[in-house]
């Protein structure tokens, strides 16, 4: 996995959100923090997204993702939230972790790859109960840093 996406610390929060706008929001925000985005544009894109289906995954995680101008590689944030929240998810269940993803405009098949990635990250169940009980953010980032560099290997 280590090379398909970019995370770094400032890129993982754990937040207060009731309900998939304000996720959208907050993960936005937090994309732009980190990754010197503009956060409208980033909610506009995952928000255009969502309009084709939920990217609600399932087992209490979400996968926004989309593709943004002005990206060289795919870049990822994660945000856990202190309460579960509908994101209209195919299993029906609430999600308490939401993994965002955002590529460039025109990178093919980069950004599914990145995506798959991700999908067999959050469905390894260690890594899934690891991540949900992780005390802070910077246990979260240890715990992702820890899972791409095993796959790596």
């Amino acid at each position: 996995m280590r090379g398909l996406f970019l995370m770094k610390p400032e890129a993982v929060a754990i937040v207060h959100a009731a309900d998939k706008p304000t996720i959208l929001a907050k993960l936005s925000s937090l994309f732009a923090g980190a990754w010197g985005l503009d956060a409208a544009l980033v909610q506009e894109q995952l928000e255009e997204r969502e309009k084709l289906g939920s990217t609600g995954f399932g087992r209490g995680v979400a996968i926004p993702h989309a593709r943004v101008p002005g990206l060289q590689r795919p870049v990822a944030a994660l945000l856990k939230l202190r309460q579960p929240a509908d994101f209209a998810a195919a299993d029906g269940l609430p999600v308490d972790l939401v993994f965002g993803l955002l590529s460039p405009e025109n990178c093919g098949a980069t950004h599914l790859h990145a995506l798959a990635a991700i999908s067999r990250l959050v469905r390894d169940e260690r890594v899934h109960e690891a991540l949900s009980e992780a005390p802070d953010e910077e246990a979260m980032f240890g715990l992702l840093t820890n899972a791409t560099d095993r796959d790596a290997a």
